[in-house]
């Protein structure tokens, strides 16, 4: 017991996990020398370390044909009087000399028991680490990884994780953000990185209390490792200065962190809710004189910068922009302010709705139009920049205010159209009933029109002879019924033909037909039509038509309905 606690200690295991490892082995051992079908399990005395082997027998009635595995019903009972024949008792076999046979045969078995233990210890110990920063030595560089020695464990640097200015040597001490970590047959496997912007996160953490404590938020974190960082930072409690903070007095606590990123400069700017300050605020050290937002083309946000500072906003190789749009999740689009001005003076000049927006404040553009044209963009002073900047924001508002009342108007305009027309198709609706209901009315007074005439020729013949050939001609060929389904409108061609072909009595007679005639016709559009009607379609965001047809004469059911634009 003495060694399996020195062992625990060693190796930071519990005990009994290397109990428990040892149990196995002795049943290994003792089935592999004196074998048993039965359970056999085993116990370790953990004060004296004295090993016992119990072995599960079945219990027979008179004979023992095999005595590693049976037991009689009488030696049973000494052992547990409430044994019965066919069941199974436990019985301590513990043999002779049984310590040193098992240590000899159970060795292997222990210690890879105790190895993959020490394995899980050391995953679990790390994969609760996950996202800390660990300290290591370097132990090996190879071309394509960096190993570090992190004590009983070793950690992979990968050479995407590597600062592309750093430079390895063996016994270096190093700081690392632990990545990942994986269970592997060989341990866990932990991959570290140096480029990971939540490194510099902690690395904030340590250095700066105030962070630490919750005081002051790193709200983003926009990096590039080895070159250049930005971290935006809030402060949660009222007269904390959150840059000052993280910078420290004289930038101490900022240069400790720059050091140990080997020179890698950090920039600390103020986190702002409105989201104009937050994107002039990170592109520091540049001064923005102007910040227009434009959520249509994808979030964009157009900056106009002094020109000499046209450059320090853009950074070496657009570094600078480049973080300022990860810090803030803009796409920024810079420009100078000769540049944001001329095009300023183009839409006053060109665009009588900015111009009238802006007719009370000539003066300004009339001012910044000759600072413009008298001086050098990169001469200008400080206060010629505030006139500029000013003529710039009255064109930039304008064109908001335009684009607002623009938008509104046209949200009002389908908001009204919808209402209209689903207010037209509601009355149509009610005024005509259900669409399945609406069949029978339509043409219903068709069909008495129509078989009205057929039944007043006899009485038209007896009170007038003369005219009696005529009208019951044409009252045949008006009331006779279409084989289609939706009868074709009548074309004027044959309609007058028909009429000329007749002998027409009376003018005025000849005037009520026609009317009467078209009446018809009418009446047979308007059923044409009750076979449509206008629904909102949500998809589309329009007003459609709906209408129902047959797929065939056989066929007498309705389809759905189809829509039609």
């Amino acid at each position: 017991m003495l060694i399996i606690n020195q062992l625990c200690h060693e190796r930071q295991l519990p005990v009994e996990v290397v109990l428990e490892a040892i149990e196995v082995a002795l049943i290994a051992a003792y089935k592999r020398n004196y074998g048993g079908h039965h359970s056999i399990t085993a116990q370790i005395d953990s004060k004296t370390g004295q090993p016992k082997i119990f072995v599960e027998k079945a219990v027979v009635e008179d004979e023992v044909d095999d005595p590693r595995n049976e037991i009689t019903l009488a030696e049973a009972r000494k052992i547990n009087p409430k044994a019965e024949a066919g069941g199974l008792i436990a019985i301590e076999s513990t043999p002779e000399n049984f310590g040193r046979i098992a240590a000899q045969t159970a060795k292997q078995v222990i210690l890879q028991r105790i190895r993959e233990a020490e394995r899980d210890a050391l995953y679990k110990a790390y994969a609760d680490r996950e996202g800390e920063i660990v300290n290591g030595t370097v132990h090996k560089i190879e071309p394509h990884q960096v190993t570090l020695s992190l004590g009983k464990v070793e950690a992979v640097l990968p050479r995407s994780e590597q600062i592309p200015t750093e430079r390895y040597s063996e016994g270096q001490r190093l700081r690392a953000y632990i990545a990942s970590v994986n269970k592997t047959s060989r341990g866990p496997q932990i991959v570290v990185s140096r480029t990971h912007r939540n490194m510099l996160r902690r690395l904030l953490e340590v250095e700066v209390p105030e962070i630490y404590n919750g005081t002051v938020e790193i709200k983003s974190i926009a990096r590039e490792a080895g070159y250049r960082s930005k971290v935006a930072v809030a402060a949660l409690q009222e007269g904390v200065d959150p840059v000052g903070s993280c910078v420290g007095m004289r930038g101490t606590r900022i240069q400790s962190i720059v050091n140990e990123l080997n020179g890698e400069k950090i920039d600390v700017v103020q986190w702002n809710p409105d989201t104009a300050y937050f994107i002039a605020n990170a592109l520091s050290p540049a001064k923005v004189m102007s910040v227009m937002l434009q959520d249509e083309n994808g979030k964009t946000a157009t900056v106009v910068v002094p020109d000499r500072q046209l450059s320090l906003a853009i950074g070496k190789e657009g570094q600078n922009a480049r973080l300022a749009a990860k810090l803030t999740g803009w796409r920024i689009d810079i420009k100078s302010a000769s540049e944001a001005l001329q095009e300023a003076l183009t839409k006053v000049r060109e665009n009588e709705e900015i111009r009238t927006r802006v007719s009370d404040r000539l003066e300004i553009f009339n001012l910044a139009a000759t600072i413009a044209s008298d001086k050098d963009p990169l001469e200008f002073t400080e206060a010629e920049i505030r006139v500029i900047g000013e003529a710039i924001d009255l064109v930039n508002l304008a064109e908001m205010a335009i684009e607002r009342e623009r938008r509104a108007a046209e949200r009002a305009e389908r908001a009204a159209r919808a209402k209209d027309i689903l207010a037209e198709a509601e009355a149509i609706l009610a005024a005509k009933g259900p669409i399945d209901e609406e069949e029978a009315p339509a043409e219903a007074p068709v069909a008495e029109e129509e078989v009205a005439p057929e039944a007043e020729p006899e009485a038209e013949a007896e009170a007038a002879p003369a005219e009696a050939g005529a009208p019951a001609e044409e009252e045949a060929v008006v009331a006779e019924p279409e084989p289609a389904p939706e009868p074709a409108e009548p074309e004027p061609v044959e309609l007058e033909a028909e009429i000329e072909s007749m002998e027409i009595p009376d003018e005025e007679w000849l005037d009520d037909e026609l009317e009467e005639i078209e009446e018809k016709s009418r009446k047979k559009k308007e059923a044409r039509k009750k076979k449509r009607r206008l629904v909102f379609d949500e998809r589309l965001g329009e007003v459609v038509a709906e209408r129902r047809r047959k797929r065939g004469r056989r066929i007498e059911d309705w389809l759905d309905f189809e829509d039609e634009l």
